[in-house]
């Protein structure tokens, strides 16, 4: 498995419509690609956004990336939608379940 973390904060002055059409798009397209296993995000009470998205492998993760409709969401995203990100990822992550 390979995880890819987005943390963000979004811009004061966001067009919160754009942005949700957008984010739905890139979700929808998202789990149609190859090694799609997941998408979730979490919004914390001072409003910065952590979404998580599992993939099969590495290499499933960076096709997504680099796919055309994708590359030109994310840069309407630094252009429009965030004041800041980090995108932090994980090859074979250890992980432990209960029950």
């Amino acid at each position: 498995m390979y995880l890819v973390v987005f943390r963000n904060r979004k811009r004061a002055d966001i067009d919160a419509d754009a942005y949700a059409q957008d984010a739905a798009r890139m979700e929808a397209m998202a789990t149609q690609r190859p090694g799609y296993l997941s998408f979730k995000s979490y919004v914390a009470d001072d409003g910065e956004v952590v979404a998580i998205s599992e993939w099969e492998t590495r290499a499933a993760a960076k096709a997504w990336r680099a796919e055309a409709h994708h590359a030109e969401i994310q840069a309407r995203g630094r252009a429009e939608y965030y004041e800041s990100y980090t995108v932090i990822t994980c090859d074979n992550p250890w992980t432990h379940s209960f029950p």
